[in-house]
């Protein structure tokens, strides 16, 4: 016999949880986003200091 009535179920689809809904869907797709973005241009900004110290270090 379960306590969790039928009312916590479906408003959250996880018994128990009924007013404690997490971050939306697009909330969560936006930080992931923002994070690659991040990522990349990270990325982008280490690549082209170690070119600039090769091609400065080829020259020298």
């Amino acid at each position: 016999m379960s306590i969790t009535s039928a009312a916590d179920v479906r408003s959250s689809g996880v018994p128990g949880h009924a007013g404690h809904a997490g971050p939306r869907v697009r909330h969560l797709a936006r930080e992931a986003i923002v994070l690659m973005a991040f990522s990349a241009g990270a990325s982008t900004a280490i690549a082209t200091c170690l070119l600039l110290l090769t091609v400065l270090g080829r020259r020298g």
